[in-house]
């Protein structure tokens, strides 16, 4: 290690940062890691764990409605916000130090501080001015809330950020935005109670997700009060006695008592010096890297989400933890970003894997494609009126399982599981051998024998 003061630098503690960190140890590297916030990074502190935890707690507004028709007389709940603030403060506290306690157990050197790049193999700690020699550098810094809207007035707007320690639960809250941030929280803070107007650019909510995801979710949003403003961006707002005053294009106007800005995310790379290394950056800020996560300065690499490929949790860890074993362990293996599950917490849930009907239709002009969709056994004594789609997407020709798509209870779950079998190139065949398990939603999957629609040569017939 002659000239260099650690082996492996690591600029941000979150989920692919702290991986990289432990596993380049393990392997007998000398790694130090900063961090300029709480560790655990967004998705402990500030995104997937307690966003599933208010999931968790919305869910019980239907819980205690449903338990009437199965012969549950349950008193007139009530709901504290502060209660459900501070249990999320305790337990994301306790994940913090679980994280803190396994770097150091590993021999991670923890440092508390901003760092930037000052060259190829050169790192300085914003807080006492000091200057470290690395062999390697990993910008692990992952990416904020993008609060750049064209909407005067937008900096009286919070982010998801700020939306879990609010000191009060806002009782008119607006969300701009029509992405998975901006329909969870949609979904959840109606259950908990407040009345949610959901304002989005696009005619319909979760671009990019199936058409029939999209569409069924758009009926539970209603059906759970949402207001529903699509195509209909708010272009200012003001503050108004206690209030903000959103102006919308359609020439309406509304008071809200808070405003969720959620109209996507951006790499955190403003501010770290990379262009010191002749690093360019991507259109969004985001850090290109090659298969190996190394960028276009061979000793600097990243990970997760500030390089804006797949940007979900796994994804960063699996990423981080590749590198190291590629850096110190002699590994050649790289990441396979094909066939990612990931799950929308909405209530009903969204889970997915594989390529939607649309996308699934420019690759492969010969598809059969399967839909079931039913009325959950809980609702027929619930009486609650909802939908579970299921959704298969099938290569004609090979009959291999292209897509995945189910809304309803438990979807991540079944979009994990299936993810195996798809990652295996499992077939429709597959699917109808396998027996199914009643009575269940899932079984649905591998009982759907006549296809809903079919495509021939990009047609459908």
């Amino acid at each position: 290690m002659t000239g260099f003061d650690v082996d492996f630098f690591v600029i941000g503690a979150g989920s692919g940062g702290t991986r990289a960190a432990r596993i380049a140890a393990s392997h007998g590297a000398s790694v130090m890691i900063a961090e300029e916030f709480r560790i655990g990074g967004t998705c402990v502190i500030r995104g997937c764990v307690p966003k599933k935890l208010y999931v968790y707690a919305s869910r019980f507004a239907d819980d205690f409605e449903d338990a009437a028709g199965f012969g549950w007389h349950v008193a007139s709940a009530t709901f504290d916000w502060q209660k459900l603030v501070a249990a999320k403060e305790q337990e994301i506290s306790r994940l913090s130090g679980i994280y803190r306690a396994n770097l150091l157990k590993a021999g991670v050197d923890i440092v508390e501080s901003r760092a930037t790049v000052l060259g190829p193999h050169e790192v300085q700690l914003i807080q006492n001015g000091r200057k470290l020699r690395a062999r390697h550098i990993l910008v692990a810094t992952g990416a904020a809330p993008d609060l750049g809207v064209n909407c005067s007035g937008h900096e009286l707007a919070i982010s998801s950020n700020e939306i879990f320690d609010l000191p009060q639960q806002p009782e008119r809250l607006l969300i701009i935005g029509g992405g998975y941030i901006a329909v969870e929280f949609a979904s959840l803070m109606a259950r908990l109670g407040s009345k949610v107007t959901l304002a989005f650019r696009a005619e319909a909510v979760l671009r990019g997700f199936d058409v029939d995801m999209r569409e069924g979710l758009t009926e539970a949003l209603l059906a759970a009060g949402v207001e529903l403003r699509a195509g209909r961006m708010p272009h200012s707002l003001q503050r108004a006695e206690g209030a903000i005053a959103a102006s919308f294009g359609d020439g309406s106007m509304a008071d809200y008592d808070q405003v969720l800005l959620a109209t996507g995310r951006r790499p955190q790379t403003l501010g770290l010096g990379l262009e010191t290394c002749g690093i360019k950056l991507g259109h969004n800020g985001q850090i290109p890297v090659d298969a190996h996560a190394a960028t276009s300065c061979p000793s600097v690499h990243a990970v997760g989400d500030v390089t804006d490929r797949i940007n979900l949790t796994p994804v960063a860890i699996r990423e981080g933890h590749v590198l190291a074993d590629h850096l110190f362990g002699g590994s050649t293996v790289a990441v396979d970003h094909n066939l990612v599950p990931s799950a929308v917490f909405t209530t009903p849930e969204i889970g997915t894997v594989g390529l939607s009907e649309a996308a699934a239709r420019i690759a492969h002009p010969d598809l059969d494609v399967y839909v079931a969709a039913f009325r959950p056994m809980r609702a027929t004594l619930s009486g609650r009126a909802e939908k579970t789609i299921l959704k298969l997407v099938v290569d004609a020709p090979s009959q291999r399982v292209l897509g995945l798509h189910v809304l309803g209870a438990d979807a991540g779950e079944m979009a994990q599981l299936v993810a195996i079998a798809m990652k295996m190139r499992a077939s429709k065949v597959d699917f109808d051998a396998t027996m199914a398990l009643h009575p269940t939603a899932a079984e649905e999957l591998v009982t759907m024998r006549q296809p809903t629609r079919r495509y021939r040569q990009g047609e459908l017939i």
